[in-house]
């Protein structure tokens, strides 16, 4: 380890920050609130467009769309909520289409973390009418890219700096995904793992009171409590029981690895067909529809059938047909490019693969299995272990259930970083060409001086040598190099070429007449630039001499 100046302890320290960071926090605790508001108004919208679809009232109380009573009309609900959200893509903005996390990574990479003001308008009208018309997808993608819109909104007005506009997008992000699910904490570890792409103080302060300020709100909009609530399971576990975390994660990440490549199966399947985009999501509609035929409780978001799944509710053959129905139905429609989010059908996949794994795992308490199953798959098919396992204890607020969380958790990203190079959210970011790498180290940059990496030892050639004595191998035994090229002013080089001749030149920019027709435009020919010649000579040069490239 080199020895450092005393100095250096005083000038540098383990974090880089400014007191720049206070007024972004307080920026960002007012996006936190503005972000709790958005989240109520978008529940809100989707409770007035479920009920109009499928009851044909004015409500906006969240209500599931399986106890209509259309018939077999219902299949084309979803086709014309689906025909709609096509208009506005393509009409409005084709940023609307897809779940909304993705498309805040590019915003924050290739957009400077700018946002159009639309998108925060169209965004979630498009995700409500979505879901409202049946659309198997959660509110939480929806929100976290209309909240990030507008904290990049703010950011545009107040002109801030690139990393102070991605501080405040992400800022938005995590207050509304905090705000819908009550899960402070997991919204700020998802927006490190997955959108801020750096651990510092002057992004993860922000974030962190944006996050915990939309919670603190939260209740006097949309309640307190765990959204989810569960009864406590015992902390201790028997070896059969760590056995079967770690199969139940293994399990979970197979079909975190099997939802990826479906839906963009889906995707590539939808690419080939002969006909523009903007009808893509009514097909998807028509998947939705017959989807729902088949089995009512997997259209909408699902939070009831979470619930219910949770408690053990559920039997053996319904476990299955959800599973493959909801399947299908995510699948195809968010290939479509539908408006919509992932996580809630993650939730209610994963839960009814635990369902399924209670009847054969050892008995530790009703909903162990699905609880632990749900964190799985979240983690696995997201990249995200820490979000997986704390967004799922502030869902259900059971401690005991930490530790087989981690276990499984961590196998099924284990799973999934073995078998897939990208995640759901990462690889289409990648098919737009974009390289996302979300390893996080130490730039060796940031840590080392330039005196520890810079050559010390300088030859120079005295300037008391004359011509003669300036052959390449007295040059070479005076300066210990083999030559060394010098400059007497910026227009002029001189020195030993690599075939051992002494050469001395002058560059000049000689251009190119230009013909009439040029002329008379006023603009240059591409194939006549502007080149740039040396004639050489074997003057000896002057003293003074600056060294120059050769």
């Amino acid at each position: 380890m080199s020895t450092r100046p005393a100095h250096a302890s005083k000038e540098l320290g383990d974090f880089t920050t400014s007191p720049r960071l206070i007024p972004i926090s307080v920026i960002a605790i007012a996006i936190g609130v503005l972000s709790a508001y958005v989240a109520l108004a978008l529940l809100r919208m989707i409770g007035i467009f479920t009920n109009l679809f499928f009851y044909q009232r004015w409500s906006t109380e969240l209500v599931s769309p399986a106890g209509n009573h259309l018939g077999p009309w219902e299949v084309l609900v979803p086709v014309a909520g689906a025909l709609v959200i096509g208009l506005m893509a393509r009409y409005g903005s084709e940023r609307i289409r897809g779940h909304g996390i993705p498309e805040a990574i590019e915003s924050i990479l290739l957009k400077g973390s700018r946002v159009e003001p639309r998108v925060a308008l169209l965004k979630p009208i498009s995700s409500a009418i979505s879901i409202g018309s049946g659309g198997p997808f959660g509110a939480e993608g929806p929100i976290i890219m209309t909240g990030g819109a507008f904290g990049s909104i703010v950011a545009q007005l107040f002109r801030l700096t690139g990393a102070e506009r991605k501080t405040l997008l992400v800022a938005g992000a995590a207050a509304g995904m905090s705000a819908t699910f009550a899960a402070p904490v997991a919204a700020a570890l998802l927006a490190v793992e997955l959108l801020l792409f750096e651990w510092k103080p002057r992004s993860l302060v922000p974030v962190a009171l944006a996050s915990a300020t939309a919670a603190i709100v939260r209740p006097h909009l949309l309640g307190s409590g765990p959204l989810f609530p569960v009864p406590p399971h015992d902390a201790a576990m028997s070896g059969p029981a760590i056995g079967a975390c770690v199969a139940c994660g293994l399990l979970a990440g197979g079909l975190s690895a099997l939802l990826t490549l479906s839906v963009y199966a889906f995707e590539d399947l939808f690419a080939k067909l002969p006909i523009h985009w903007m009808w893509w999501p009514a097909i998807g509609g028509v998947v939705v529809g017959v989807g729902g035929l088949v089995y009512p409780r997997a259209l909408g978001v699902g939070y009831d059938l979470i619930q219910d799944l949770l408690r053990g509710n559920l039997a053996v053959p319904a476990l299955l047909l959800l599973i493959v129905t909801k399947w299908t139905m995510w699948s195809a429609s968010l290939g479509s490019g539908t408006s919509g989010g992932v996580l809630a059908p993650l939730l209610i996949m994963g839960a009814a693969l635990g369902g399924l794994e209670s009847h054969w795992f050892p008995d530790e308490g009703i909903g162990f299995w699905p609880l632990v199953s749900m964190g799985a798959v979240l983690g696995g098919t997201m990249r995200s272990p820490f979000t997986g396992v704390i967004f799922t204890l502030e869902l259900t607020h059971d401690l005991n259930a930490l530790l087989p969380l981690l276990l499984a958790v961590t196998c099924a990203h284990a799973f999934t970083v073995l078998v897939l190079r990208r995640s759901i959210l990462t690889e289409k970011v990648s098919r737009r060409g974009f390289h996302l790498s979300r390893e996080y180290s130490t730039d060796p940059l940031e840590i080392l001086f330039v005196r520890e990496v810079m050559g010390s030892e300088i030859a120079a050639i005295p300037a008391s040598l004359n011509r003669d004595q300036s052959s390449p191998r007295s040059a070479a035994s005076v300066a210990g190099i083999a030559s060394w090229p010098w400059s007497t002013r910026p227009a002029r080089c001189w020195g030993w070429s690599r075939d051992g001749t002494w050469r001395s030149g002058r560059y000049s920019r000689r251009r190119r007449r230009r013909t009439r027709s040029q002329r008379s435009h006023g603009r240059r020919s591409r194939r006549f630039p502007t080149s740039r010649s040396a004639s050489w000579s074997t003057a000896w040069p002057k003293r003074g001499a600056r060294c120059c490239r050769w």
